[in-house]
């Protein structure tokens, strides 16, 4: 702006502090030696100016030497973030326009980014403006005509955005201000159901040439009961003949349950998750006796016939032998029932060779060789 006399004033700016207590007495005392020696340096001192504060104007008369002494004679506080025009240490004259605008805090969100800004704007839209602020199709928590106090104001501006959702092998392209990826997807008129859920996280942001996949998603949960494993503890027996096992405590399973997750995303089924698992049953440790007493080979009467001939004969000579119907087994094919008259534990086949040969000499004693009936002949040499 310009005085009546022409010259440049210096540029609007922040103002400093203008309080500078009594210059504005030293002028007036001043003026009362002026009036005391003529009328016409009364004239002189004596000046017009027109103040506006915050949009409102009004006409006074000051004594003022420059633009911070008039603000100080009206009263007129100013801070860092409010603008003064012309500056506060410049030269007041005779009609000069002195202008104040006060600074007004903004807490301004634009596409959900948060900052705290100043601006002199007294509405909404004269702050968007000054601020640089893109609002043409924006969604607005305020008015654009609402004012703004000195108090400031909380702001919040989504700005429209290009989004595009792809759902069902289909592509839906829109512009929208939507607060969230939720509403962008509903913008585009793709509703989600059941356990529907979208590419990124709902809840959040839609950026600007976002692109957004709906994953349709379907599934159950199933139940099942599935057995836990008991364990065996073994310990040995000197009373029990080596190769010889006898269980103290028979082992039972225990039983889990389990919850299974089972989802299909898109038409494609997915692998099952434990969503739980809860112990139902705690499974019996099984507790084993191990015989460690050394077998006896001489069996009176039994001896000196050729055990190796039979073996041979009946089981190839493989202790582990078994016949294919699954009824005998062992170096001499007992079946288990006779296998435990004679003092066999478990079954014949997981005995030691000596222990079986001991206990088919022990057979032979009680009935000959009845049991071998093909080949038996073999014990004879």
């Amino acid at each position: 702006m310009s005085n009546t006399q022409g010259t440049h004033r210096a540029a609007a700016r922040p103002a400093a502090a203008v309080r500078r207590t009594g210059r504005a007495i030293v002028p007036r005392a001043l003026v009362m030696a002026v009036l005391a020696g003529g009328t016409g340096a009364y004239v002189l001192a004596d000046k017009a100016v027109r103040l506006t504060v915050d949009g409102r104007p009004r006409t006074l008369h000051t004594f003022a030497d420059d633009v911070a002494d008039v603000l100080h004679e009206q009263g007129v506080e100013v801070g860092d973030h409010d603008i003064v025009a012309p500056a506060p240490g410049e030269a007041l004259h005779d009609g000069d326009d002195v202008v104040v605008r006060y600074g007004r805090p903004l807490t301004l969100t634009v596409d959900g980014r948060h900052q705290r800004v100043w601006t002199t704007g007294k509405t909404v839209a004269e702050a968007l403006r000054q601020l640089g602020v893109r609002a043409e199709g924006a969604y607005l928590n305020a008015s654009r005509d609402a004012s703004i106090g000195r108090h400031g104001l909380f702001l919040d501006v989504r700005t429209e955005r290009t989004v595009t959702v792809l759902a069902d092998g289909r592509e839906h392209t829109v512009r929208t201000n939507a607060a969230t990826v939720r509403q962008a997807v509903a913008d585009a008129g793709v509703t989600l159901g059941g356990q529907d859920a979208t590419s990124v996280d709902a809840d959040s942001f839609p950026r600007d040439g976002q692109t957004v996949s709906v994953l349709r998603i379907s599934g159950h949960q199933e139940t099942r009961e599935e057995p836990i494993p008991f364990r065996t503890r073994k310990h040995t027996d000197a009373t029990l003949a080596q190769g010889t096992e006898a269980v103290d405590r028979p082992g039972r399973d225990g039983v889990r349950r389990v919850t299974y997750a089972y989802r299909t995303v898109n038409g494609v089924r997915e692998r099952p998750r434990v969503v739980e698992s809860v112990t139902a049953r705690e499974p019996v440790t099984e507790v084993v006796r191990v015989g460690t007493r050394p077998l006896p080979t001489a069996v009176t009467g039994a001896d000196g016939l050729n055990w190796g001939g039979l073996a041979q004969c009946e089981a190839g000579g493989r202790p582990d032998a078994v016949d294919a119907t699954g009824t005998y087994g062992g170096l001499y094919q007992f079946d288990v029932h006779t296998w435990h008259s004679i003092g066999g534990q478990g079954r014949p086949q997981d005995a030691p060779a000596a222990e079986q040969t001991y206990r088919a000499k022990k057979l032979y004693v009680q009935r000959g060789a009845a049991p071998w009936p093909v080949c038996g002949r073999h014990l004879g040499g």
